[in-house]
């Protein structure tokens, strides 16, 4: 596995491999990397010729200086952990080198960026298309590969890619979860034995509201007040938001809608670290 710590040798790689017609599989990431990381690179390797992973605590994207400075570097146990995914070359630039000088580029995602996340961290979207842009621009892969636990970045990046007419195929894969539940995360590492322990809480409020949709009887009001308040019962847990939506448009939902397919999103404070997760599921009428 090749270390490529420039632009131009991530540009100097990726435009050799073209012309060699060899299919490049893209996996963006803030590195501390986890099974859920791991998994994607592993898919890139099995569908593409060459796999180039990013580790890149993008500034522009954190609209909070704590969270990034506190956010987990670990380039070193990263490394090791991605060549035997099938990691063909990790792309670990500077700052610097990525924002030579400030962007001031503004994207706007409409309504998808009005909601949840983009609701909640003014700017933040704002930050990934512009990475994001970059990393395409640069690496110029055939296949992206996401996780379904960021789900509205997802949205966004496949808004992106269809807006800018990107020439490349975004890939999600369903979350990876500990045994107990909790969604894989870099911020789990930021938590203290008495907030991991809380934190499956998350994803039992999922499951409820995931039973209760599925169950067909509880109107959206109904599932949406039962899991807010099984996590506002939590000690220790501030809760942000949780939301039924369209998991097509990220949309609140006023009612069910026949055949469409709901997404239910969370997002909670635990010993001052935030944590994101979300279930996807099918009305059954």
């Amino acid at each position: 596995m090749e270390i490529l710590n420039t632009v131009a040798a991530l540009q100097a790689r990726t435009e050799t491999w073209r012309r060699e017609g060899k299919r490049i599989g893209l996996v963006p990431t803030m590195g501390a990397l986890h099974e859920g990381h791991l998994q994607l690179v592993r898919a890139a390797a099995q569908e593409c010729d060459v796999v180039v992973t990013s580790i890149f605590v993008n500034p522009t994207q954190f609209n909070n200086p704590e969270d990034f400075r506190l956010y987990p570097r670990l380039p070193e146990a990263d490394a090791e952990l991605l060549a035997p995914a099938g990691c063909t070359a990790l792309f670990l630039p500077a700052a610097s080198d990525m924002y030579p000088q400030p962007s001031v580029l503004r994207f706007d995602f409409g309504p998808l960026e009005r909601v949840m996340e983009g609701a909640h961290r003014p700017g933040h979207f704002n930050g990934v298309a512009t990475v994001v842009s970059k990393l395409f621009h640069l690496s110029r892969p055939h296949r992206v590969y996401f996780g379904q636990k960021d789900l509205q970045q997802v949205a966004i990046v496949r808004q992106l890619i269809a807006d800018l007419s990107f020439d490349l195929e975004l890939v999600a894969f369903p979350t990876v979860r500990e045994a107990d539940g909790l969604a894989m995360s870099s911020r789990n590492r930021r938590l203290d034995a008495a907030s991991r322990a809380v934190a499956p809480r998350l994803y039992q409020a999922l499951q409820l509201a995931q039973e209760l949709v599925q169950g067909g009887r509880a109107s959206v009001e109904e599932v949406q007040a039962a899991a807010r308040a099984s996590l506002n019962s939590t000690p220790g847990l501030e809760l942000e938001y949780l939301e039924l939506v369209d998991a097509q448009t990220l949309q609140p939902l006023p009612e069910w809608q026949p055949g469409r397919t709901v997404a239910v999103c969370v997002a909670a404070h635990l010993g001052g670290v935030r944590l994101i997760d979300n279930v996807v599921v099918a009305y059954p009428y």
